[in-house]
């Protein structure tokens, strides 16, 4: 077989065709360069979206179905370091939507007035319009203060970035439906990100919904609440104030102040319920999708209230992860019936403690007097006081009877410690002298303990109301006669409560008889107990003294009573006979 005859062109090539050739091959190769460029996303593509298509694709309703943002190119905001992982391969350019100046707008429920900032698509002002602050406003629920260091709630967080220029961009914003939800959208044409936020006329139940993206590939972010939550008008505010989260591994409530996060944030990730800030009366929880897990980043911001000068730690809070979060937010009252209503776990939020079972039915009989019958929770916890006094009253006067006893009896107790006179509490015939004492007390039926029974019958309710008043809304506010605030002190220099039931404690220990055989220095200090015990009430919540005075003004007239009827005991005359 014979070979092809060889090509018998030209050995040579023209100048001017060299030139065409050497132009044509470098226009091919700029031309295949940018395709393979634009196809592995190393640059941008040229033809942008239109922005009129973008916002008329997000449905109009549920703010948890927001739709995806479009894709976009590689992030490139001022000062911004890259988020996202891999670029997405064929991204679609995004046009750059943004406002040019800074905006506000409000959403009114029957509930809220929230104050939208298109700066960073956040909550200037989240007023709730039931509950009032001292001043008889509505109650403002963002640190204002606080926020304009740490930034308003609602902002985007990045885990690795402390800040992000997203949250100072200025979002194109517009109200959806029926003006209870607001979408608010930003893109500098590289980086692409939405907010949605949908109310509910008589709900304090949100839902939001947020995305970003950037180069077309989804940007794991977290929505916060920094600076502290709640009502800043209350002693030590900061105090009160923690970081929740409800563990569905562990069935339980977490509660971490702001200290956990001294250091730095601290992450916590699983599975969550919820996650949030409580105050003393108020909470704001995110409530995730169910069965997803959830990344949370805690704060410990150091930072200043309208009421207080001094920076304090106040607990923040991150939630979400996702690079597309949609979750339930609470901002609302820690009352019983709304969380069981949103959430039933949020009911756990609400602190009984272990006096629980005293605690839950005492509120729930406070809060039948006061909506159906006294109309004053002040009134309602001096005849509820009465009524457990009442029931008590059998108890108290079995006790009444061994102190009389015991008092009867002094006169052998005086002889008994005249006879070991000068003894230590460690000589052997202390125990010898104890042993004849309890000896005495039980042929004649005495209770040495007797004593002790007032106090350990007052401290379960006394107990039971400080967490009444500490934890129960309902209470908030409650004012009677000159008192203000019954979950408050006195706002007075002069507190006349404590002073009242000092005065009343005096008169209380006046009138009860001295237990026999006691030690006379113990004696000494109990006459001191109705000084100290003014102390400790002077800074405790006035319906927790308004308790305990009524407490004392029963027993003084209890004691009354039971010193003008009781008639002398049947050994009374015996014992005398003796001793004469």
């Amino acid at each position: 077989m014979s070979s092809p005859t060889p090509n018998k062109g030209p050995k040579e090539l023209s100048n001017e065709l060299r030139m065409l050739i050497a132009f044509g091959l470098m226009g091919l190769i700029l031309v295949g360069s940018q395709w393979i460029f634009r196809k592995t996303g190393l640059i941008a593509p040229d033809a942008p979206a239109s922005t009129a298509s973008q916002q008329s694709a997000t449905p109009k309703a549920d703010a948890s179905k927001a739709a995806p943002l479009p894709g976009s190119a590689a992030g490139s905001l001022p000062g911004q370091s890259p988020v996202a992982a891999d670029a997405a391969p064929g991204a679609a350019p995004a046009e750059v939507i943004a406002a040019t100046a800074k905006q506000t707008w409000f959403v009114d429920t029957d509930v809220y007035h929230v104050v939208f900032s298109n700066e960073g698509a956040v909550v200037q002002s989240w007023t709730l319009k039931k509950y009032k602050d001292a001043s008889g406003k509505p109650l403002e629920l963002v640190n204002q203060r606080g926020a304009q260091k740490e930034g308003f709630p609602l902002a985007l967080q990045f885990r690795g970035q402390p800040t992000t220029p997203l949250n100072k961009a200025l979002w194109t914003w517009h109200p959806r439906g029926d003006g209870l939800s607001i979408e608010y959208d930003y893109s500098d044409g590289h980086t692409v990100a939405k907010k949605v936020f949908s109310f509910t006329k008589d709900s304090y139940l949100v839902q939001l919904a947020s995305e970003v993206k950037t180069d077309g590939a989804g940007v794991p972010h977290l929505l916060s609440w920094r600076a502290g939550f709640g009502d800043m008008d209350v002693t030590n505010a900061a105090s009160k104030e923690a970081v929740i989260r409800y563990d569905l591994k562990e069935d339980k409530l977490a509660r971490d102040a702001a200290k956990t996060a001294k250091n730095g944030p601290v992450h916590t990730d699983g599975s969550f319920s919820f996650a949030g800030i409580d105050d003393q009366y108020f909470a704001v929880a995110f409530i995730p999708p169910v069965d997803s897990a959830v990344k949370t980043t805690q704060y410990n911001d150091s930072v200043m209230t309208a009421y207080n000068a001094t920076e304090d730690a106040f607990p923040g809070i991150a939630v979400g992860g996702e690079a597309r979060n949609q979750m339930g937010l609470f901002v609302g009252p820690k009352e019983g019936d709304v969380l069981e209503a949103v959430n039933p776990n949020l009911s756990h939020v609400i602190d009984w403690g272990w006096f629980r079972i005293i605690a839950q039915p005492l509120f729930m009989m406070l809060r039948i007097m006061n909506s159906k019958f006294i109309h004053s929770y002040g009134w309602s916890i001096i005849v509820l006081t009465l009524f457990i006094n009442l029931a008590l009253f059998p108890l108290k006067l079995f006790n009444l009877k061994s102190m009389r006893k015991m008092q009867v009896l002094q006169p052998q107790i005086a002889k008994i410690n005249d006879k070991y006179k000068g003894i230590g509490m460690s000589d052997p015939r202390t125990q010898q002298k104890q042993a004849e004492i309890m000896e005495l007390y039980k042929k004649h039926g005495v209770n040495p303990m007797g004593g002790c029974v007032p106090l350990l019958i007052q401290m379960p309710f006394l107990i039971a109301f400080y967490k009444v008043l500490s934890v129960t809304v309902e209470m908030r506010h409650a004012d009677w006669l000159w008192v203000g605030d019954l979950t408050q002190p006195e706002h007075f220099g002069i507190r006349f409560l404590p002073i009242i039931m000092v005065v009343s404690s005096l008169m209380l220990q006046k009138m009860t008889p001295v237990p026999a055989g006691g030690d006379p220095s113990q004696q000494k200090m109990m006459q001191f107990m109705p000084i100290m015990m003014g102390v400790f009430f002077w800074q405790a919540s006035s319906g927790l003294v308004l308790y305990y005075l009524t407490s004392n003004l029963v027993g003084v007239a209890q004691q009354w009573f039971f010193n003008k009827t009781a008639p002398p005991l049947p050994g009374a005359t015996l014992i005398k006979g003796k001793k004469s």
